[in-house]
């Protein structure tokens, strides 16, 4: 590629003036032929590359093509996933368990299930904080004190 290089600036930049005035009617140097040769060989090697660029160009699309259909897929998969993760643990509020792949879906399900867990203890000791014995109150007898003598005659003789 070198010799070609120095083969096409040689024909270009001419020694001296009396090389490029060269009459019209004489036939070609031998230079001309060679850089003729040359040229005509760096459009064909252009042309493959043009070749080359094309194909390129058209695998790049069907992998773009190709990425979308995957990338379509695997929503469709992280949807169904989230579907059984949701339909597998009822305890858990399904608006909790969020994500657009399955690793994030698994940690907004532990976040949940700790969220869960917490909320359910704090019931449960809410519940145990006010919880009644079972069976009836102790019997206490009535409070006399604030009854008059006669209120108290008459309970006494079961007038009541």
């Amino acid at each position: 590629m070198e010799n070609e290089l120095e083969t096409i600036n040689a024909v270009e930049e001419p020694e001296n003036e009396s090389e490029s005035l060269a009459p019209e009617n004489e036939t070609p140097a031998p230079e001309i032929d060679i850089a003729g040769a040359a040229i005509a060989e760096l459009k064909q090697t252009l042309a493959g590359k043009d070749g080359e660029i094309g194909a390129l160009n058209q695998s790049l699309n069907e992998a773009k093509v190709e990425s979308a259909e995957l990338t379509k897929a695997l929503a469709q998969a992280v949807a169904a996933y989230r579907g059984l993760i949701v339909k597998e643990n009822p305890g858990v509020l399904a608006d909790m368990i969020t994500g657009d792949s399955i690793e994030t879906i698994n940690e907004s399900l532990a976040g949940a299930r700790a969220i869960m867990e917490k909320a359910r203890r704090e019931i449960e000791a809410d519940a145990a904080r006010a919880r009644v014995p079972a069976g009836a109150p102790q019997r206490m007898p009535p409070d006399m004190s604030a009854l008059s003598s006669r209120e108290k005659i008459q309970y006494g003789i079961g007038g009541g």
